[in-house]
């Protein structure tokens, strides 16, 4: 199946992850005219009212892009969605989106029919992250165009499922959009996600340490400072299970070796109360690879040599006889 135009073409195959609280449209924005898909959470937005600031500021930045610079045209850019009971801004976020033609909608802990129509009457392209073949099946037989694997290791509410496991089972019966995430922060990543079926690499963590991340300069300096060593997996701090640095539970005055468990039906994703935990940093076991904090537009340089080379790398290999 061919990929929908909007996905078509880009300069690299990569998809910035909504980043929580971190992604504002100055990160879209700088990672779209670097030539990657950029994305932000709408619950980013707080106020709900600035849902629409934002969406304008995008497109409009996105617009003066292109103007200025027609042989280098920016990448679409996606808005997450929450869909999930808790969310009781969906609805109104959804509004903002069909107003501003959102190009790309990424939905996540939960799938429904009724927004993935919305967004096809508004000419946009549904992507739903599962984080396994079950819930990725349900996804697309309720009307999404395409899916995020995201495999262990991830940023986030990362899945358990090894990559290879998870992309091979979906591609046994789905042959329309699909990205990976999971420890992705490199060129060679990239490409070694497409080799196994994907279509798109995922890179969430490593984008927390940019200039542009609205993100705490302590939070961007463990990540350089981390390794997968650093990563521990808890569902204590949102009711889903989900990657964090234990350097930062830690200085939470928690022992991250010992965390008790959540109950999920505790989970929050609306509103606009403060969160707890918000010094609990989120990150994916892909860190290793981050040595620096840098602009979005030099990682993103950084990962288009690295994802050539690796492909010059590869094509030099001998074929088996």
């Amino acid at each position: 199946m061919p990929l929908p135009p909007v996905l078509s073409n880009l300069p690299l195959p990569i998809i910035g992850s909504p980043l929580f609280i971190i992604s504002t449209p100055k990160l879209v924005i700088a990672q779209c005219t670097a030539g990657v898909v950029g994305s932000m959470p709408a619950l980013n937005a707080r106020p709900a009212s600035q849902v629409d600031e934002w969406l304008h500021e995008i497109t409009e930045g996105l617009a003066a892009w292109n103007k200025a610079n027609p042989d280098k045209p920016a990448a679409p850019y996606a808005i997450n969605q929450i869909v999930h009971k808790s969310n009781d801004r969906l609805d109104h976020d959804m509004e903002a989106c069909a107003k501003w033609k959102v190009p790309i909608i990424i939905t996540s802990l939960g799938a429904r029919v009724d927004i993935n129509e919305a967004v096809h009457a508004w000419g946009g392209v549904v992507l739903h992250d599962i984080i396994n073949n079950f819930f990725a099946r349900k996804a697309i037989e309720k009307g999404a165009d395409g899916l995020i694997a995201v495999a262990a290791g991830a940023g986030g509410h990362a899945g358990t499922k090894s990559p290879f496991a998870l992309i091979q089972e979906i591609r046994q019966w789905f042959d329309g959009p699909l990205a990976l995430s999971g420890s992705i922060a490199s060129g060679d990543a990239v490409l070694a996600a497409q080799a196994m079926g994907a279509d798109f690499a995922y890179i969430g963590s490593a984008f927390i340490a940019t200039e542009e991340a609205r993100a705490a300069e302590g939070y961007k300096q463990m990540i350089v400072d981390s390794n997968s060593d650093d990563i521990v997996y808890s569902n204590l701090f949102t009711g889903v299970h989900g990657n964090y640095l234990a350097p930062s539970i830690r200085a939470a005055g928690l022992d991250p070796a010992n965390l008790p468990q959540s109950d999920p039906s505790k989970m929050n994703f609306g509103g606009d109360k403060a969160k707890a935990w918000k010094d609990i940093w989120g990150c994916g076991q892909g860190i290793g690879a981050v040595t620096q904090v840098q602009g979005a537009a030099d990682f993103v340089a950084q990962l288009k040599r690295e994802y050539a080379a690796a492909r010059q790398r590869l094509a030099g290999l001998p074929l088996p006889a």
